[in-house]
């Protein structure tokens, strides 16, 4: 499919992926002190971020990752979570779209935090960024050694289009099996408001401008769209559990039909509601997640712990 006729969208997107970029230290200081205590201990730790750790999983620019290690003594392996960034999967990168409040949170606690690039439509297509994420996540694996990971303890996290791509990852086997894993390899994912989880769905429910987008970027075609919606691919062997997060808007649906789908297929998984409505609690379940005074943040602690295995 030629996907030059996207870049109009892709330019669109793009202004709109900035709205989700967390603030810069000064004023994310300055939102802390108007909102108590607890948010501004998380400014505070997250303007001394350690340095990352960079590392190429593939030859294009775009095939990269920042490895942030655990807290913790001695070399013994920890568990590892994978972060996916949205931006309509146009846009979007893995240093201005991850939060940095989840960076400290996670490694202080004990976890190996990784949030990677992928490549971009209409470059590739959808396909090509899950499978991006899959080479990501198997990479880390053979690495486990040298970087301290638990290879049976390792979630994908995603949003928004991020979450697309690590629920199809966790759920369609063909993306990890080129690098000898399954997704049952894969502990558990969360998934941030995630967008297009059944993308039939998500093209009707969008209206005829933002739909004709969809069918830009999915292709117009029922089976492909079938074949890019993690729904439709319950009945695999899926990652060992999953945990939904989402805002008032259409992908809180989308998230519970998912969801039920995973449990009759014998799968756990979980849905949490939070409130806000449209872009802007769209892109603040992400950016808040891992501040302490955040509710989001200790479910998915709760969860976390019980997946891993504490």
């Amino acid at each position: 499919m030629d996907l030059s006729v996207f870049r109009p969208f892709a330019a669109l997107a793009c202004a709109a992926a900035l709205t989700a970029a967390p603030m810069p230290p000064a004023l994310a200081q300055d939102a802390a002190q108007a909102g108590g205590p607890a948010a501004e201990a998380d400014a505070r730790a997250a303007t001394a971020m350690p340095a990352p750790s960079a590392i190429r999983y593939g030859s294009d620019a775009l095939q990269t990752l920042d490895f942030f290690p655990g807290a913790g003594s001695g070399t013994a392996p920890r568990p590892l979570i994978v972060f996916v960034h949205g931006g309509a999967w146009v846009s979007g990168d893995k240093a201005d779209s991850t939060g940095t409040a989840k960076i400290r949170h996670y490694t202080q606690a004990g976890y190996n935090f990784a949030t990677i690039n992928y490549r971009l439509l209409p470059d590739v297509d959808i396909r090509d960024q899950a499978q991006d994420v899959a080479d990501a996540v198997a990479m880390l694996r053979d690495r486990a050694d040298t970087l301290h990971i638990d290879p049976s303890r390792v979630v994908l996290m995603g949003h928004s289009a991020g979450g697309h791509l690590a629920a199809l990852v966790a759920t369609d086997p063909q993306y990890l099996r080129a690098g000898g894993m399954a997704p049952t390899d894969i502990a558990g994912a969360v998934l941030i408001d995630a967008a297009a989880l059944d993308v039939g769905q998500q093209i009707r429910a969008a209206g005829p401008l933002l739909g004709f987008a969809y069918e830009l970027a999915f292709s117009g075609n029922a089976a492909m769209q079938g074949a890019m919606s993690p729904t439709a691919h319950v009945d695999s062997p899926n990652a060992g559990a999953m945990l939904m997060l989402h805002v008032e808007r259409d992908s809180a649906a989308q998230a519970r039909i998912f969801a039920d789908a995973l449990k009759k297929a014998g799968t756990p998984a979980e849905v949490a509601a939070f409130e806000g409505r449209g872009m802007k609690a769209h892109n603040e379940i992400n950016n808040r997640l891992g501040r302490s005074d955040y509710p989001a943040t200790r479910i998915v602690d709760e969860w976390l712990a019980q997946v891993m295995g504490g």
